[in-house]
């Protein structure tokens, strides 16, 4: 093999390496991060008709006496809470997930970048899990307590669980992610993608789209409706004044 050989062997091995070497890591974090989904699961699981209990408490506190919820396919008993425990499974791994996202790709930022992306981060967790909250402690207790007393007379309420986890998770996912506006708000101005002057001015066009979601994504009336729209425009408006702040810091 002559010398010419030797150096475009080298340098092929200079360049695949350090992909190896960052697909090794990968695979790594991968299986930690699913490590302590299995780990949450194993812990919960024993419980998982307790969370399930709790989860439907907002809606059986507004069923007749002589209403309970029903299972109308045969593996639902076991199946619903399965799901519903795996989802809370990954819930509490979220910190631990997003810490191993963030030493994969942190070697790769610079200081300021990182300054940056780690209050973002945590925030960014913490308004899902508000938004999650407020899903719960606020809107379910006024949209069950709207359905039930607005049902035919001689009508029984019996919801079906595997439907009514459906429709809970489908609630609990779409106001957390409407409680992360601030966040990407904030990553919009300070990116440079649009100034916060050019945001406030859009502010009339914002209020209609946090209302084309809010029934897009909540049941077809108007309390869960507007109790995500009003939520989003103001968390909107919170995040203009933030990245306002940290662009005329950083600049």
């Amino acid at each position: 093999m002559s010398n010419t050989d030797i150096e475009k062997a080298n340098e092929s091995t200079d360049v695949e390496l350090p992909l190896v070497a960052h697909l090794v890591e990968l695979r790594s974090r991968l299986l930690r991060a699913l490590g302590s989904i299995a780990v949450a699961f194993s812990c919960l699981f024993y419980f998982a008709n307790d969370i399930y209990a709790y989860v439907a408490a907002p809606l059986q506190k507004f069923l007749p006496e002589s209403s309970t919820m029903i299972a109308t396919e045969v593996a639902s008993p076991f199946l619903t809470p399965f799901k519903l425990t795996l989802f809370v499974s990954v819930l509490l791994a979220v910190p631990f997930l997003l810490y191993q996202l963030w030493s994969f790709i942190a070697p790769g930022l610079y200081r300021n970048e990182k300054v940056i992306a780690i209050p973002l981060l945590i925030s960014s967790v913490l308004l899902f899990y508000t938004g999650m909250a407020f899903a719960y402690y606020v809107v379910f207790p006024l949209i069950f307590g709207f359905f039930t007393s607005v049902g035919p007379e001689g009508v029984a309420v019996m919801t079906d669980i595997g439907s009514y986890l459906d429709f809970v998770l489908k609630l609990f996912f779409a106001f957390g992610v409407a409680f992360e506006i601030p966040v990407a708000t904030i990553l919009l101005i300070i990116s440079g993608v649009i100034s916060a002057e050019n945001l406030a001015k859009k502010r009339p066009y914002v209020l209609v789209v946090c209302f084309v979601l809010g029934m897009l994504l909540t049941p077809p009336d108007v309390i869960s409706q507007s109790l995500l729209a009003v939520p989003m425009w103001m968390l909107f408006e919170v995040g203009i004044f933030l990245g306002r702040m940290i662009k005329q810091k950083r600049d």
